[in-house]
């Protein structure tokens, strides 16, 4: 599942890909965040229903994987592109429970001193 966030949607709102999108093919802002929208939704279902196999309070029961590191940060990134995520409980349910942990809180980009947000 990590391995599924990380090569397949995370790349996609990379902040140099939202770059070359708008610099280098002259997207526009409206129609750049339909584009990763779309992606992210489409990866969002995949791991919505493999997470209904798998979850506990975490991805895989009540172990933390280097899945619930990658799909926290993929969900702060639906945030940032205002992506709705109200139909991803399983979801929506493993960040909440990750982001309750003092590591997590302290790895958010807002937390870093050289964070470009």
């Amino acid at each position: 599942m990590g391995i599924d966030i990380a090569c397949e949607i995370h790349p996609l709102n990379n902040l140099r890909i939202q770059q070359y999108l708008a610099t280098d093919l002259n997207i526009e802002n409206e129609a750049k965040a339909a584009w990763v929208e779309h992606w992210m939704i489409i990866g969002f279902n995949a791991i919505e229903k493999q997470l209904a196999q798998s979850a506990g309070c975490y991805c895989f029961q009540d172990q933390i994987t280097v899945a619930d590191i990658c799909l926290v940060v993929q969900v702060y990134n639906a945030n940032r592109f205002n992506v709705d995520m109200s139909a991803y409980p399983y979801i929506n349910r493993v960040v909440d429970n990750c982001n309750k942990l003092k590591a997590f809180q302290l790895a958010l980009p807002e937390n870093q001193e050289d964070a470009q947000i």
